[in-house]
């Protein structure tokens, strides 16, 4: 399968670079602060960990192909140390292109509407991509990321994947919020 590749993308107060291996000094930064992984556990990762990771995810899709795997770092549009990232991982599901979305936002610049702002621009490049589905896994304790989901037109459904809530919707909808 031939997946869809993150192109750069701009919204008012925020560029989206699609990921490189070179994201991952600035990216350990931003990455660092332990209330990041209070809902998702683990812990900052290394310069080391961060490289291998993002030269993996920079590739665009798994090893085996049945995933497609777009990214994309967050900074002020007007330049400034990333803030954050929005990914997208791109499956087949029978007919349906499906994408199951995540994004993390620097404790330092949460609360500031930037994970709404950068992945609805994320859903807007991905319903022109051909995707049909939208999900995101969130931890039912995490209402930060409920909001954001909430604004992306996703609603939970009574899934639970790693005691998390899988939110859902069609893109038609999504796009509509």
């Amino acid at each position: 399968m031939s997946w869809p590749r993150a192109v750069a993308l701009r919204t008012e107060r925020l560029s989206l670079e699609p990921l490189t291996v070179e994201h991952a000094s600035e990216m350990v930064t931003a990455l660092a602060p332990r209330a990041l992984y209070r809902f998702t556990g683990g812990e900052s990762p290394t310069p080391g960990e961060l490289e291998a990771r993002y030269r993996r995810q920079s590739r665009g899709r798994s090893d085996d192909g049945r995933a497609g795997w777009s990214n994309w770092i967050i900074r002020p549009v007007d330049g400034g140390a990333a803030v954050g990232f929005v990914q997208a991982t791109l499956t087949q599901d029978g007919p349906d292109l499906v994408a199951d979305l995540a994004w993390v936002v620097t404790p330092s610049e949460q609360g500031r509407g930037v994970a709404s702002e950068a992945a609805a621009a994320v859903v807007t490049w991905l319903s022109l991509s051909g995707v049909e589905r939208l999900r995101a896994s969130i931890h039912p304790d995490n209402t930060a990321s409920q909001r954001v989901a909430g604004r992306l037109g996703l609603a939970p459904t009574s899934l639970l994947v790693d005691d998390e809530v899988v939110w859902g919707a069609d893109v038609g909808a999504a796009a509509e919020q």
